[in-house]
């Protein structure tokens, strides 16, 4: 049988109140939520103090007790920074931790005033939204970095040409910076989900504290003020909703997965391009690993290790959604589980923008491996396009370069390496400057609509990504 306490429950909650006995020890395990939010220690001070300003204004404390409140949370804050709070038991969460500590400082009288009118319900949801904003500058911030790494790359390395892929089989010719910028691209619209996020005015831009347990401040609170004291645009519209409201933990979660999905598929790319089989990159040492048994190993682990990271974050999103699937109206205890795949979420990307970041910025490009995995059955499509300009509609022409591409294989030898004569038993069409079309360079310098590969149009990329930094 679990073992019982039956003495002081602590926290909250003494015993000889609404309780008879102590909690059961495994419960008190099973219940506590300060193993992980006291990550909220601070946005909980900086809440706290904003309203203790308000009870000021409505009479419900003095000024002295005001000032008294905030040289204590101002103290209990400073514990946290230096590493000296020490949790204690009865400790179940960040909020009662925090007014525990709050009371040993100044006065237990003085210390639980703070808490008229509020509730941990709105408490909570103002922590976990004041926390959410700080993350997401640190991700901007970080993402920003790893964005200007990749198009300052792809300037330095504009005039690189290697074979562009579809289904594993190249297919192309492309420059090498229009490869790293297709990958920025995606990185970038990542950044702006996590900026939309925090400024959705339906969303982190609403302050939900006032709201108390479920039905609102019963003594006229100026949610108003409040709210801009915060940081927030405006406080949220309905007590009810905001208590239970977890729309940006769902929201942080999807975008922190697909994120972490577009840093997977480069991943994979590099993990391919740093074989000996295509020797494209040389990744650094310090973002390489070797093995245990054979000593020539160097294993791209960074990359892989970042290929694996979205089954765990995707999980996250999809067993949060479940966690909320027919809750009741207000707050429920479920909503406890939101924050452990949050801060995991918030720590792998952290993590993975600072290792990404390294690996573009350090690894080594093999021009002669790119440029030698060029071969002329690339530009198959550049002789169609070359069939269409004499005149010929393309799906015709389409037809004919691959009777081309198949006599060129049974004869083993490039389509380049066609004699005149042989093209022209295909077409009479093909004349004697289909010698223009074996030209790499050409060939993606024809690609010079918006978003092409062609030198002028990657150089208005990286001038248009420059302007999200």
């Amino acid at each position: 049988m679990p073992k019982t306490d039956g003495g002081d429950r602590g926290g909250l909650f003494q015993t000889g109140g609404r309780f008879a006995e102590g909690v059961d020890s495994v419960m008190a395990k099973f219940n506590d939520s300060i193993p992980y939010d006291q990550r909220f220690a601070l946005q909980d001070i900086k809440g706290s103090i904003a309203y203790a300003g308000q009870l000021l204004k409505l009479g419900l404390i003095t000024a002295d007790e005001e000032a008294e409140l905030k040289r204590g949370l101002t103290a209990v804050g400073q514990k946290w920074v230096e590493g000296t709070f020490v949790l204690q038991q009865g400790d179940e969460d960040i909020h009662t931790a925090n007014e525990r500590c709050l009371g040993e400082i100044i006065s237990k009288d003085i210390a639980g005033k703070l808490h008229t009118g509020r509730s941990r319900n709105d408490q909570v949801a103002v922590d976990f939204r004041l926390w959410m904003r700080d993350e997401i500058d640190a991700l901007v911030a970080l993402m920003k970095g790893l964005i200007k790494v990749t198009v300052d790359r792809a300037e330095a390395e504009v005039d690189l040409i290697f074979p562009g892929y579809t289904h594993l089989q190249r297919a192309q010719p492309i420059r090498w910076s229009h490869w790293l910028l297709s990958h920025a691209w995606s990185w970038v619209r990542d950044m702006e989900r996590f900026a939309a996020l925090k400024n959705n005015k339906l969303g982190l831009e609403l302050c939900p504290l006032g709201s108390s347990a479920l039905a609102g401040n019963p003594f006229g609170i100026d949610r108003e003020a409040l709210a801009a004291s915060l940081g927030f645009s405006a406080p949220t519209y309905n007590s009810l909703d905001s208590t239970s409201d977890r729309d940006f933990v769902a929201e942080f979660l999807f975008a922190a997965s697909l994120c972490l999905v577009h840093f997977s598929r480069i991943a994979e790319d590099l993990c391919i391009y740093c074989t000996a089989e295509f020797k494209f990159v040389t990744l650094a040492d310090k973002y390489s690993t070797g093995s245990s048994l054979m000593p020539q190993k160097k294993n791209p682990d960074s990359m892989e290790l970042l290929r694996g990271k979205p089954g765990r974050v995707c999980g996250s999103l999809s067993g949060f959604l479940l966690c909320m699937k027919g809750l009741p109206s207000t707050y429920n205890k479920d909503l406890q589980e939101d924050k452990e795949g949050v801060f995991d979420a918030a720590d792998t990307l952290d993590t993975c923008v600072k290792v990404l970041t390294g690996v573009v910025e350090t690894m080594k490009v093999n021009k002669k491996k790119l440029e030698g995995a060029l071969s002329h059955d690339l530009l198959a499509t550049d002789v169609a396009d070359y069939l269409v300009r004499k005149g010929l509609p393309f799906r015709e022409t389409h037809h004919l370069v691959g009777k081309v591409v198949r006599i060129a294989e049974d004869k083993d030898v490039s389509i380049a390496e066609l004699s005149l004569e042989e093209l022209q038993a295909i077409h009479p069409k093909f004349e004697a400057d289909i010698k223009d079309v074996w030209s790499f360079e050409t060939s993606v310098e024809r690609r010079n609509a918006t978003g092409g590969t062609a030198r002028s149009s990657v150089l208005k990329q990286i001038e248009e990504i420059r302007k999200y930094l």
